[in-house]
């Protein structure tokens, strides 16, 4: 049983940086302040799951002074995205995790549905499938799993579409490797999004 590190894909919640989809329903700010809110429920939930270290993959790097204030939410590690397009960051990342004989679960901060309960199921399917998927209801995906890397999984995927979970899916079965699926859940994207937000998120706080 390897161990299983929590990898967060993230950017700072800056205005006009972050979120940028979202800024003709809550402007600039607004877009930047719901980030921010939905990167710290993010690292909250992953903290709270105790499944393994959690990693922040950050851009810009980690030096920046902008990420001083997640250190109080607890023991966080960093790492710099670094340069490429989406997949050849993933990829970097991945590959670094096994090298170094640890299973990982990728997430964003796009999904407040996911939750410590669901990163712990997650990581406890590692025991038993090569690789843990949770779709996005809008063909992405919210959560990716790995105990093991490839590159084809990262190469040449159209991101950012709604074939993202289909092109993934078809390459680990290709690969011959075992997928474990939990059931979709809901980005927030777009501002058609905003309503898949906790009841409990009150729009005055971004």
């Amino acid at each position: 049983m390897k161990p299983v590190r929590i990898i967060i894909f993230t950017k700072a919640a800056q205005a006009g940086f972050t979120k940028t989809r979202l800024i003709p329903a809550l402007g600039k700010q607004g877009a930047a302040n719901l980030a921010k809110k939905m990167l710290i429920h993010t690292l909250s939930q992953s903290l709270e799951a105790g499944v393994g270290p959690v990693e922040m993959c950050v851009t810009p790097q980690p030096t920046d002074s902008i990420w001083q204030e997640f250190a109080v939410l607890g023991d966080l590690e960093y790492s710099d995205q670094g340069t490429g397009d989406l997949g050849e960051r993933l990829s970097r990342v991945t590959q670094r995790v096994i090298d170094r004989g640890e299973s990982l679960l990728i997430i964003g901060t796009d999904c407040t549905q996911l939750t410590a309960t669901h990163l712990q199921r997650a990581k406890e399917s590692l025991d038993n499938f090569d690789s843990i998927l949770i779709p996005a209801t809008d063909g992405g995906y919210v959560l990716f799993g790995l105990n093991f890397f490839h590159a084809s999984l990262f190469e040449s995927i159209k991101w950012s579409t709604d074939t993202v979970y289909a092109e993934t899916t078809e390459r680990l079965e290709t690969l011959g490797r075992t997928i474990k699926i939990f059931p979709s859940m809901n980005d927030i994207d777009e501002p058609k999004d905003l309503k898949f937000l906790p009841s409990t998120w009150r729009e005055a706080d971004y």
